[in-house]
């Protein structure tokens, strides 16, 4: 794999850190401020809405440039969004920083994907999205906790100069280590949007959705599950999260090699599997060492459909992958925002903190039959396409001259 997918993995893990560290801070930050932890929630719903809104909109203006510029240009906007939050001095600047950094989010990736794929052999490029992707899945496991313990200990503030210096890696790595990839020629707005067309990349895009919907539905109340379910401590929820993280980190790898081999089984395998574990996190949630468990697993499957998912959005976007690996992004942030509102109903519903587990293996169940869709309208266009084919086409007779 080219080194310059070490850049890139180290810009993920600089936003990964960004995007999740705040859920650990958010005590601190609303006694800073004087706000109250729901309202400083705000700047985790800001943050994905966003990443919603940014990924197609950076990746537009982003046409314009090369695309390694436009790396470059989006960890600027990053550093300068973290900077913003770190020096803020009333909590609007602060949700302010934390949208502009978010605008990063979704472009990084999607142009990020594209650039990797477009750095191996055809073979390996599940594989080289899902080494990119690694930054975002380690961030779980070091970034978080330990900027979690530097905002504890040190202040929330120090934590995202911290993060707005990981993103000064991640600015000179691609600099020095991402080759200059000329902006594609013939590159139209129009064009981009084209690809929204094919029902093939719409359907990954609802499974996405959906798919990771249904991870977020049970780890976005994993804190309360674990400690009034399970019974854990409240200090045990950090090395449970890290467990979560770690379980990441191999469904990410796993998904990214095996994906290259064989897309849809590796689909089929990672949601059927996310689906039944997450109806069964019901009644593991009861037992201490069952839920830890669970819990990596739901972590190792969940992210084990990232690199085939984000790859099909590539393979069908048919010559204009961009507009489309970014939007595909932000249905990730989408699903994260729909499953936790969904898992906060039923809560509030009275069925208890194990009932979003429910949601999330109902939204997982439906990205697999998602998939199964997409499967066979992808066979019947095959079909037809090897009939056209095999079917005789229509001679122009000779001239007769007399």
């Amino acid at each position: 794999m080219p080194l310059a997918l070490l850049a890139l993995a180290i810009g993920a893990f600089g936003i990964g850190t960004t995007e999740f560290v705040i859920m650990g801070l958010l005590p601190e930050v609303a006694a800073d401020f004087g706000v109250t932890v729901p309202t400083a929630g705000l700047l985790v719903t800001g943050y994905a809405l966003g990443v919603v809104a940014g990924a197609p909109v950076m990746t537009v203006l982003g046409t314009k440039v090369s695309r390694k510029r436009m790396l470059m240009l989006l960890m600027g906007l990053f550093i300068a969004g973290n900077l913003l939050s770190a020096a803020a001095p009333v909590f609007g600047v602060m949700l302010t920083g934390r949208i502009v950094a978010s605008l990063a989010h979704g472009a990084f990736f999607g142009i990020g994907s594209v650039v990797a794929a477009g750095l191996v052999a055809p073979q390996k490029r599940a594989g080289a999205i899902a080494l990119m992707f690694t930054g975002l899945t380690v961030a779980n496991v070091v970034g978080v906790p330990l900027g979690t313990f530097i905002g504890q200990n040190a202040g929330w503030r120090t934590t995202f100069v911290v993060v707005a210096g990981l993103g000064v890696l991640g600015l000179l790595g691609v600099a020095r280590l991402v080759p200059d990839m000329p902006k594609p020629e013939g590159v139209r707005l129009g064009h981009e949007l084209a690809a929204f067309r094919n029902a093939q990349v719409l359907l990954a895009m609802a499974m996405t959705v959906l798919g990771f919907g249904g991870v977020f539905a049970a780890v976005t109340y994993v804190a309360p599950m674990m400690t009034e379910v399970a019974g854990f401590a409240g200090s045990s929820v950090t090395w449970l999260l890290v467990l979560f993280g770690l379980g990441m980190v191999a469904g990410n790898l796993i998904g990214g090699r095996f994906a290259d081999r064989a897309l849809m089984p590796m689909l089929y395998v990672s949601l059927g599997g996310l689906t039944l574990v997450l109806a069964l996190f019901t009644v593991t949630a009861h037992h201490k060492v069952a839920a830890a468990l669970t819990l990596a697993l739901i972590g190792a499957l969940g992210f084990a459909t990232v690199p085939p998912l984000q790859k099909r959005v590539l393979d069908h976007a048919h010559g204009a992958p961009t507009l489309a690996s970014a939007v595909n992004i932000g249905a990730f942030n989408l699903g994260n925002a729909l499953a936790a509102w969904l898992g906060g109903l039923v809560i509030a519903a009275g069925l208890g903190y194990t009932a979003p587990n429910w949601v999330g293996a109902l939204l997982a169940g439906s990205a697999l039959l998602l998939a199964f869709l997409s499967a066979a309208l992808q066979r019947r266009d095959e079909a037809r396409e090897a009939q056209e084919a095999q079917e005789p086409r229509p001679t122009t007779p000779e001239p007769v001259h007399l």
